[in-house]
């Protein structure tokens, strides 16, 4: 018997869709029957357009589409918008994906360092929400915003990143709240350990990188790392099947935020380990 599709149809934008947890959720959602429209950075182009030419190539029911994106613009987001419905002429749910993680205590961080998160993590978020809205009101669509249990319980070493997914995982609730009237659901996902390239990237230039990818196992209940499959089909979850979920930050953490802290640890240098967001999100995917 044939499986039914759980998103056909569907029209999707993905931000930072060329690799890690973005790419799983392009691939998840084209599988599922859904036209997924992706961005990333120039830097990613070929990547993306490899991406594209193989999920059009593989026979799945859905299609991909990859545009060059830099969301921090809003010039950039107008044009992803523009592209999407120009393409499939309509939008149904916006995830948004890209991001970027760091490690820096509070002594070496500059106010520049903090713009340049925020505008990648926070400001991105809202423009595309924003630009996104009036074509999501017609579908009665949804938002899906990626934000991080460092948001949630932060994380040492990270006032910058745990500040900007702090900020989405508001945005989210107040959105939520505010679109209300329209039927728009906007929810959040917040990951703990993800064995994605950037977690890969960060844990190679710690002082102790397979003691850090230890620290990083053994601080989830589960022992190991989640991957970004499992975070697509969280994804996949609240799009298409959480109908009544709407302010909802779904926690996908291996049990990372349950329990009492490592205190012995707390003072602890960068990268000996501590339980934290390893999502890889980032636009320059």
């Amino acid at each position: 018997m044939a499986t039914q599709l759980r998103y056909p149809g569907k029209v999707v934008i993905v931000t930072g869709g060329t690799s890690g947890i973005g790419l799983a959720i392009v691939r998840e959602f084209v599988r599922q029957g859904a036209n997924v429209v992706f961005c990333s950075e120039p830097s990613e182009a070929k990547a993306g357009q490899a991406i594209q030419r193989e999920l059009q190539d593989s026979g799945c029911p859905g299609d991909a589409y990859f545009v060059v994106c830099d969301v921090r613009k809003e010039t950039d987001i107008k044009r992803l918008i523009s592209a999407t419905l120009e393409r499939y002429g309509r939008l149904d749910c916006v995830v948004n994906n890209a991001g970027a993680a760091n490690v820096e205590k509070i002594d070496d961080v500059t106010a520049q360092d903090f713009r340049n998160v925020m505008e990648l993590n926070t400001l991105s978020v809202l423009l595309a929400s924003k630009y996104a809205l009036p074509y999501l009101r017609e579908t009665r669509g949804n938002i899906i915003n990626m934000a991080s249990i460092a948001g949630m319980i932060g994380m040492k070493h990270s006032v910058i990143y745990s500040s900007s997914k702090g900020a989405v995982i508001a945005m989210t609730k107040t959105l939520a709240i505010d679109e209300s009237k329209y039927g728009v659901r906007v929810n959040c996902i917040s990951p703990a350990g993800i064995q994605t390239p950037l977690f890969e990237r960060n844990a190679n230039e710690t002082p102790n990188p397979e003691a850090t990818i230890q620290e990083f196992k053994s601080s989830q209940l589960l022992g190991r790392f989640g991957t970004p499959e499992e975070v697509a089909l969280a994804a996949l979850y609240l799009a298409a099947d959480g109908t009544f979920c709407t302010g909802f930050n779904l926690v996908v953490s291996g049990g990372a935020e349950v329990g009492f802290a490592k205190k012995a640890q707390v003072d602890s240098e960068p990268g000996s380990g501590a339980s934290g967001n390893s999502q890889d999100s980032s636009s320059k995917q």
